[in-house]
C-alpha cells in the first residue's frame, strides 16, 4: 500500500464520519419531528379505521340481541 493511498484512507474516512454527524443532527433537529407527526397521524386514521368495524360489530350485537327478545323462542 503507498503513502498517498494510507493518506487519502486517513482524510477518508474522519471525512466520512463528519458528514454522517452532520447528517443526524439535521435528521434530530429538523426531519424527526416531521417523520413523527406523520406517524402519529398515520396511527391515528388507522386506528379511527379499526374502531368503525368494532362499532359495526357492537351494532350487530345489539341487534342480534333484540331480535332474542322480540323473536318468539320455540
Amino acid at each position: 500500500m503507498s503513502n498517498a493511498f494510507a493518506a487519502l484512507i486517513w482524510w477518508v474516512v474522519p471525512l466520512t464520519a463528519v458528514i454522517g454527524a452532520l447528517g443526524y443532527v439535521i435528521w434530530v433537529t429538523k426531519i424527526q419531528a416531521k417523520f413523527e407527526n406523520e406517524t402519529t397521524r398515520s396511527m391515528g386514521q388507522f386506528q379511527r379505521f379499526q374502531s368503525t368495524f368494532r362499532d359495526r360489530a357492537e351494532l350487530d350485537a345489539k341487534a342480534a340481541i333484540e331480535k332474542e327478545k322480540t323473536e318468539p323462542s320455540a
